[in-house]
């Protein structure tokens, strides 16, 4: 512990964290996507002996396995980023593997960077089998890193390791398809992460059964801006967008279009939509792979199956959120888990950006740790974000004062708690509100009361001396 660290320790009593081990739940094998083979071994990146720090996933179905990506919008983009884009765009939609490894970011690393995460591409490919449909196809894997910034990654030990897991080499390869397989691999994903991040779910489209599973990892440096890969079919601007990775692998058949455009989609509702810090990584990435194992000849597609697309989209909304909340219920040093809902707004642009800023206030995230009910900085947090133009010849709206409603919503059932009602203060009863933020989730909900549809959530955490002690010692 650095002196800093303990001087930290001795000044304040601080409040315990509470165990986040009760999320890490076992899965039926049963529910995980068919056509895939994945697992995380320890390939000597991490310093501790015997912790996974590199994993593989690959799609072994016959049919073609289309791939999308968001990516991370910070300047230095790290070269997995950059690499992976460049393999998407070149390839319009398709790849067959991902390669990740965890303990060392490779980002702003250079030249070297770039052909060391191009070394894991190309020694990930050779683990694939042979098939017709991807044959035209260069290069198939996607790369992910994950760790400190500005270091190179030790990667004659990356490819050993990932060589180390041909399926030829059965005395050292792990990969499988059941859940030991899926944690392994989510375990290779773990940086400051107190527990792995894997969930699963089970679908219908039209009758057929698809099964959806996924991990990712996030616990500090976590305010994550990402869009999509710039591929042509790619809507809205064409640049990029601890540090949040997730993949997520599907059996049913999308087009590569209608999966990128369902990603960015999802993203903008999920992994967009948290924050632990206020801190963008410089690797942020989010990607799903779907290999059409269980298509049955359909092929999900936003233009020629409608239905089918619309249903897609919303599962893979609603998975990737179930995801990201993993992220922030594991925030570095976080003692809750709050939601923050913003209604009554122009637009879901407007009331996304006063929930995100609402959810980096450090004031207002001290004031949770605290569990102090100080609805002034949430106020305060909400008035200083502009609101957007509704056309190019129309002034921005304001926001009215007196029509601004806050309530706090406990997550156990008990009666909500308005503390200001249409610009007026509530009497508060502060033992009540003691009640409330005393528990581990609750919700702050802001109206507006604008009259207007724009609604929009966010997921964050509190601020804790637990938060400062981690990241003060991170290097060491």
């Amino acid at each position: 512990m650095s002196f800093f660290s303990k001087r930290l320790a001795s000044t304040f009593t601080m409040k315990s964290v509470p165990t986040k081990a009760r999320h890490n739940i076992p899965l039926p094998s049963s529910s995980f996507p068919s056509g895939f083979l994945l697992g995380g071994i320890h390939a000597g990146v991490k310093k501790k002996a015997g912790v996974p720090d590199l994993a593989v996933i690959l799609s072994t179905s016959e049919q073609p396995t289309t791939a999308a990506a968001c990516f991370t919008r910070n300047a230095f983009k790290a070269a997995p980023v950059l690499v992976s884009d460049e393999i998407l765009t070149k390839n319009g939609g398709y790849a067959r593997a991902v390669v990740v490894n965890s303990g060392c970011a490779n980002a702003v690393t250079g030249k070297q960077g770039i052909d060391d995460a191009w070394a894991m591409v190309k020694a990930t490919d050779s683990l694939l089998s042979p098939s017709a449909s991807s044959s035209k196809f260069e290069h198939e894997t996607l790369v992910m890193s994950t760790g400190v910034i500005g270091q190179n990654l030790p990667i004659s030990k990356i490819l050993a390791g990932i060589e180390s897991q041909s399926p030829s080499k059965k005395e050292t390869c792990v990969l499988g398809s059941d859940f030991k397989a899926w944690e392994l691999a989510a375990q290779a994903f773990m940086t400051t992460d107190t527990f792995p991040k894997l969930r699963s779910r089970v679908f219908s489209i039209g009758g057929v059964e698809y099964r959806m599973a996924g991990m990712d990892k996030g616990a500090g440096m976590i305010h994550p801006n990402m869009g999509p890969a710039s591929t042509s079919f790619s809507s809205g601007p064409k640049q990029l967008h601890a540090t949040l990775l997730g993949c997520i692998m599907t059996d049913a058949a999308v087009s590569p279009r209608s999966l990128q455009s369902a990603l960015t989609y999802a993203v903008d509702r999920s992994f967009n939509s948290i924050s632990v810090d206020g801190d963008m990584s410089t690797n942020d990435s989010i990607y799903v792979l779907a290999n059409g194992a269980a298509s049955n000849g359909r092929v999900i597609d936003e233009e020629t199956d409608k239905e089918g697309y619309e249903i897609f989209k919303k599962e893979l909304t609603d998975f990737a959120a179930d995801l990201a909340k993993l992220v922030v219920r594991d925030g570095e040093g976080a003692t809750k888990f709050v939601t923050v809902t913003v209604k009554g707004a122009p637009s879901y642009r407007d009331a996304h950006n006063i929930a995100s800023r609402i959810s980096t206030s450090a004031l207002v995230k001290t004031a949770l740790y605290g569990e102090d009910a100080n609805w002034g900085r949430i106020l305060a947090a909400t008035g200083s974000v502009p609101l957007q133009p509704t056309s190019a010849n129309t002034p921005p709206p304001t926001i009215d004062p007196t029509k601004v409603s806050v309530t706090f919503l406990p997550s156990d059932g008990t009666s909500a708690l308005p503390v200001l009602v249409n610009g007026e203060p509530e009497k508060v009863d502060e033992v009540r509100a003691k009640e409330i933020l005393t528990l581990e989730d609750f919700e702050i909900v802001v109206d507006l009361g604008m009259g207007m549809d724009g609604e929009a959530k966010y997921w964050t955490c509190d601020f804790s001396y637990e938060y400062v002690r981690i990241n003060g010692d991170y290097r060491s």
